[in-house]
């Protein structure tokens, strides 16, 4: 079986499990923020429980449009908290305590190894970089794991990449993730797990798997596997969860089929609007005069990333025409990089420094863009009117690559400036 049949196949009892099958399995984590939480709790509500399944297992995050946009905004938020009050909600986190959900999570030491997480957001998949089945599901399914613990699912197929050598200078797990997913399509994993291997995934640290994890969603998969190493446990052991070594590999015939990357070949990558498989090399991508630059959100805004773009802004100012703008993951990011010089980087270079929050990824605050603007962002998604106008755009690329880009107004390599 793939590593993922396993996983589930242990949740409900059995020794195999075939794709396709549906199962009901108890859930170790469920999780919903301020957008997808008030239709779960309304869901919950109507079937009249009187607690949840676990408070020490329910994750209420206020990361959207938070701190609130506007009355609409805060009503939601108001919502959820008294919701989490009410029921007595372990990890509830908002105000300075909240950061963009899947980057705080983990820091969190909420994510373990083997565990089902279930999650009211289509990027909670980004938990399989720590060895968890995570995916996300609709807010009707999170209200009804809620009160009974429980999710259905229908088996998945899985796909095995394999990824072999060592990324050069300035790539990493975006660009891995934005050829993959340029290879297979953004419905080319439709239902799928997408499990990864080789030595090229040692070469990645657990932050870089963490951004592949994030984005194979946008593949269309429904959740991705990376390997339990030393890499991971020792990270898991850094935010205080015990983890070993699991040695659970693929499974020769275990798969649907089979994609190999050569690391080494890799360049940095561009996603061109409006699909995230429109992925070219840096250099091959339109020199298109650029109104926004944004760095951060669940896909790239840790510790790593923010010393990535620092590197290549340090010295050098953001373009008159650029709107540069910052935003760490979490607050022990953010507590982090003021503690390292970051924030005195990117001041210097004129950037503005927002608080967590997931903000412009989805046109929410923070950085919204007016018709015909186009911005090269750190984010996960570039669909029309993904950032704002219908008539913007939005161009995706790693840390270094939107640094870079910020300091010529056009959509540069690092490898030009550094």
């Amino acid at each position: 079986m793939s590593v993922s049949r396993r996983i589930l196949a242990e949740h409900v009892g059995r020794e195999t499990l075939q794709p396709g099958e549906f199962i009901e399995a108890p859930v170790d984590l469920v999780l919903a923020n301020d957008v997808t939480a008030p239709v779960a709790i309304e869901e919950f509500e109507r079937l009249g429980r009187e607690a949840v399944f676990d408070p020490g297992r329910v994750v209420l995050v206020l990361d959207h449009f938070t701190p609130p946009r506007n009355i609409a905004s805060a009503e939601q938020c108001a919502f959820v908290r008294r919701f989490a009050m009410k029921y007595g909600i372990d990890h509830f986190y908002q105000g300075g305590r909240a950061g963009i959900e899947h980057v705080l999570l983990p820091e969190e030491g909420l994510i373990k190894p083997w565990s089902l997480v279930i999650g009211g957001d289509s990027h909670t998949c980004t938990y399989g970089a720590l060895g968890a089945f995570a995916t996300g599901v609709g807010s009707t399914d999170v209200g009804a794991a809620m009160a009974t613990g429980k999710v259905w699912l229908r088996v998945p197929d899985a796909i095995s990449v394999r990824v072999t050598g060592r990324p050069g200078r300035w790539v990493g797990g975006k660009d891995l993730i934005l050829h993959l997913i340029g290879e297979l399509g953004v419905d080319g994993a439709t239902y799928q797990s997408i499990e990864f291997s080789g030595d090229g995934v040692d070469a990645l640290s657990v932050e870089g798997r963490l951004t592949v994890a994030n984005m194979v969603v946008e593949a269309g998969a429904k959740n991705c596997m990376f390997p339990v190493d030393l890499k991971t446990v020792e990270y898991l052991s850094r935010v205080g969860v015990e983890a070993r070594e699991t040695g659970v590999g693929p499974d020769e015939n275990g798969y649907a089929a089979e994609v190999e990357i050569d690391f080494e070949e890799l360049k940095p990558q561009v996603a061109i609007p409006p699909l995230p498989s429109n992925s070219v090399d840096v250099d091959e991508a339109p020199a298109v005069a650029l109104d926004q630059v944004v760095i951060g959100s669940c896909t790239n805004g840790r510790i790593e990333d923010l010393r990535e773009a620092a590197e290549i802004l340090r010295g050098k100012k953001a373009a008159k025409n650029v709107r540069l703008i910052i935003i760490p993951g979490s607050p022990r990011v953010y507590r982090q990089a003021i503690e390292e010089g970051l924030f005195d980087v990117f001041l210097d270079a004129g950037a503005v420094i927002s608080p967590p929050t997931c903000g412009p990824c989805l046109g929410g605050h923070m950085g919204v863009l007016a018709a015909g603007e186009k911005s090269l962002s750190t984010t996960n998604r570039n669909f029309v009117g993904r950032m704002g106008h219908r008539e913007s755009e939005v161009y995706l690329s790693n840390p270094a690559v939107a640094a870079a880009s910020a300091v010529t107004g056009v959509i540069t390599g690092p490898g030009e400036i550094a």
